[in-house]
């Protein structure tokens, strides 16, 4: 993985995201991906646990801003600024953990999303 690799992942990520686009999924995530909220949360498995959450922003109107980090090898860490709302309502910085096989698919994702005085998880108090 190089620098403009990971950043394509990422905009690819963001696109799939905002279109609420399950297939896309497949793309960028190996058939047996784990996918972790949070570093302690258990892992989603596969398309079909992802897909699971995927869709909890659905029609949301955000902005993101990323940068990358770090990266070594497989290995990248995503900083992030998401913004919801227009106006704003909420904005959270995230730290994406992303392990890459050698297809350049996310074969081990873990966020660490950061809300200034709120819990860890973008649900309600």
């Amino acid at each position: 993985m190089d620098r403009d690799m990971v950043m394509g992942w990422v905009s690819r990520y963001e696109r799939a995201w905002r279109d609420g686009d399950l297939a896309g999924l497949e793309g960028l995530f190996t058939p047996e991906a784990r996918y972790r909220v949070s570093p302690y949360a258990t892992s989603l498995v596969g398309h079909e646990g992802i897909r699971s959450i995927w869709l909890a922003d659905e029609g949301e109107t955000f902005t993101v801003a990323a940068e990358l980090v770090a990266l070594d090898g497989p290995t990248a860490v995503v900083r992030l600024v998401v913004r919801y709302g227009e106006p704003l309502r909420q904005e959270y910085t995230d730290l994406w953990l992303v392990r890459f096989a050698d297809d350049g698919r996310a074969e081990d994702f873990e966020e660490w999303a950061y809300w200034p005085d709120k819990p860890y998880t973008a649900e309600a108090d």
